[in-house]
């Protein structure tokens, strides 16, 4: 497929798929390779609107922080694996994205399983969840309690207590302390 065959190709989907102006000349602006590989993997796994703009716009990003094409990041093992391997379309989607995020924000995917590891060695019984912020976005740590009797309570807040120091420590990590 010739170069002006891919780009009316990518004009078409980006019309069925209504997206914004800015990122359909974002995607055109990407070099001939990069915009079918682009288009490919939409393709394949059926991004949504949502989900271009957002594999646009860090395809771009790490594009230009690593000095590669964007066909160079797509071509990744770790992104073709995703592209062509088992599961949903949405699930494939998510996926990539998150991939890309990581590609894209390494120090925040490290503090991420940091603090993931840090809440697994709490081995906080059933009963106890502790939900981290979302991309770390916040310094919010949210911790809640299931339990169906006094009993169960109490043995569930003895628990919280003797993970207090780790608690805290967690809290500090996302406040930007080590």
């Amino acid at each position: 497929m010739n170069a002006d065959e891919i780009d009316a190709q990518i004009r078409m989907l980006a019309a069925e798929r209504r997206l914004p102006p800015s990122h359909l000349a974002r995607w055109l602006a990407m070099d001939p390779a990069s915009r079918a590989a682009m288009l490919d993997i939409a393709r394949v796994i059926r991004l949504r609107t949502g989900q271009l703009m957002t594999a646009l716009e860090t395809l771009e990003e790490i594009a230009v922080r690593e000095h590669v094409t964007a066909a160079g990041v797509l071509g990744r093992p770790e992104i073709r694996r995703i592209a062509g391997g088992p599961g949903s379309a949405p699930s494939r989607a998510s996926a990539l994205l998150e991939a890309l995020r990581t590609l894209r924000y390494p120090l925040l995917k490290k503090m991420q399983e940091q603090i993931r590891s840090e809440v697994s060695a709490l081995k906080l019984p059933r009963g106890i969840s502790v939900v981290l912020p979302k991309e770390l976005g916040s310094d919010e740590l949210t911790v809640s309690l299931r339990v169906r009797s006094a009993a169960e309570l109490a043995r569930l807040l003895e628990a919280l207590d003797r993970s207090r120091t780790g608690l805290t420590r967690i809290i500090e990590m996302l406040g930007g302390k080590r």
